[in-house]
């Protein structure tokens, strides 16, 4: 097995074993593939699509490429929550603070700038003193003392995603519902939440055209999330 022939059978529109998904997965987040050869898989995927288990494979593979964190030990149910993207793509700053001033724990990982929203771990760095990269043992303490914390993917948590996420803004491949949907879950399935609200936005500005769409990538990421 090798990267130019996984890259040549999901160019020629063939599904990838979960050994093959695996190996890209080892190889890209352990510096053993190259960038160009994952872009050219990123956007042979973009192109040609996944089916529902390659989705899944590919979900559950990003989520073991590093630690799994186990929220367990709080001993209540861990809530996160997921935006898909619009126009300031704000509501987890507001939103979040509320649900655990309710008593509700929260454990968020943050994402980036992905496309033109720019990402909420991007807005919370701009409160002066505000850190983000912080180590897991003082996320879990955050939880655990105060009821939340809002962190970025700077952990060893889903590396793999970081990476991919990084590179299929870099290489406009970002409206895939198959990525976004791994690249949600693998996060998700990481940090250690119980429970996850999705807010998939739809229309102008957003990255789903209509509802028929963003239907679909809430339907991915439960199957991923039920296997996860």
């Amino acid at each position: 097995m090798n990267i130019l022939e996984i890259i040549e059978k999901k160019r020629d529109k063939k599904e990838l074993s979960k050994e093959e998904i695996e190996y890209f997965i080892e190889g890209y987040t352990n510096n053993k593939i190259a960038d160009y050869q994952a872009s050219a898989l990123i956007m042979a995927i973009y192109l040609n699509g996944m089916t529902k288990q390659e989705t899944t494979n590919l979900t559950i593979a990003m989520a073991n490429s590093g630690e799994k964190l186990d929220l367990s030990t709080l001993n209540e149910i861990i809530v996160d929550k997921h935006s898909t993207g619009g126009v300031g793509d704000k509501v987890s700053l507001i939103l979040l603070p509320l649900v655990a001033s309710l008593g509700v724990p929260v454990a968020k990982m943050s994402g980036r700038g992905l496309g033109f929203t720019g990402g909420t771990a991007d807005k919370l760095e701009s409160i002066p003193g505000y850190q983000t990269g912080i180590d897991i043992h003082s996320f879990v303490k955050n939880v655990e003392k105060i009821g939340i914390s809002m962190i970025t993917q700077t952990l060893n948590l889903a590396p793999a995603d970081k990476k991919i996420y990084n590179l299929r803004d870099s290489i406009s491949c970002v409206e895939s519902i198959p990525l976004i949907a791994s690249s949600i879950m693998s996060k998700k399935i990481a940090s250690g939440a119980q429970k996850i609200v999705l807010d998939v936005t739809c229309r102008r500005r957003s990255f789903y055209e209509n509802k028929r769409t963003g239907r679909r990538i809430i339907k991915r990421n439960d199957r991923n999330r039920q296997i996860g």
